[in-house]
């Protein structure tokens, strides 16, 4: 009965909620990893006879097995969406896991390049102009100036595309759509790529804007590789990742004075609680600056 609760949940996460095949795995994972401990140390059977301690003590599993405090909070968010859903197909009356706390997250800010860094990286893309130089240019100018997730990056097809008209159409989380603007310089970049690199790069892939050397749409793994090899050659310390620029993009604007809900809306985040974890990150660049720079904010 579990497992057939599982199956239909996640029929559920991909016909009705429409999310990426990567987040319904992750769901997946996560509940049948639950769904097996309870099954196993309580013998139950059925959703309805699951309560709050069952659910603590499979959190409690967690944390001795040393899982970090930032996963066990993403297994409970899963688990909770299972048993809201649970409780909207009247399987159980009372949704227990919105009763049990999420463990203490020590908050980390994301690592974000400052406007000299990103110069660096962006320069040492350049290389010598080979189809593979152009597409890198092209993806990191893009992925800076409109802070498109790494997903939505590699993602994109030509017909997403609207340089003429400057801007690009992304399908974010939940097959949400928004229209993204381009800068001057992405719409530079991506000229160049599509007039005198993708070509060349034999594309099997006839819809996908960003190739790898194969001809096929180029992966996360890809492109992290690229953003990690590019980040040695221009000598960033930080460890960044795609997402860095995506996070640089976001704090950059704020600093510039943007308006917050604009930048929500630029970034596709559902709730403005999430944006406004760049405006903490904007003050400590403020803060960071004032110590580092003014000559009572040191100690001898």
């Amino acid at each position: 009965m579990l497992k057939i609760l599982l199956k239909e949940y996640v029929y559920y996460l991909r016909n009705e909620k429409g999310l990426s095949k990567n987040t319904i795995l992750s769901y997946e994972n996560d509940i049948k990893d639950y769904l097996e401990f309870i099954g196993q140390n309580y013998n139950l059977k059925r959703m309805e006879q699951v309560e709050k301690k069952h659910l603590q003590n499979y959190v409690l599993k967690l944390k001795r097995q040393a899982m970090v405090p930032s996963s066990i909070t993403r297994k409970l968010s899963s688990i909770r969406s299972f048993h809201k859903y649970l409780l909207l197909e009247k399987e159980v009356t009372e949704n227990i896991a919105s009763k049990v706390q999420k463990p203490k997250t020590p908050k980390s800010l994301p690592v974000v390049l400052n406007l000299e860094e990103i110069e660096r990286l962006l320069n040492s893309a350049i290389g010598e102009g080979k189809p593979s130089d152009l597409r890198n240019v092209a993806m990191l100018e893009l992925a800076y100036g409109s802070g498109l997730r790494v997903t939505e990056l590699i993602g994109l097809r030509l017909v997403d595309l609207h340089l003429n008209m400057g801007f690009v159409k992304i399908t974010g989380k939940g097959n949400k759509e928004r229209i993204v603007p381009l800068g001057e310089e992405a719409i530079i970049a991506l000229r160049n790529y599509l007039s005198f690199s993708r070509q060349k790069q034999k594309p099997l892939d006839k819809d996908s804007v960003f190739l790898n050397n194969r001809g096929k749409q180029i992966s996360r793994v890809g492109f992290f590789k690229v953003i990690q090899t590019l980040a040695k050659k221009a000598a960033i310390d930080k460890q960044i990742s795609p997402h860095t620029l995506r996070h640089s993009f976001a704090t950059h604007l704020i600093e510039n004075g943007a308006d917050l809900k604009a930048v929500q809306e630029l970034l596709g985040h559902e709730d403005i609680l999430t944006t406004e974890n760049y405006t903490h990150i904007s003050k400590k660049h403020l803060v960071d600056a004032y110590s580092n720079a003014h000559p009572r904010a040191r100690k001898e």
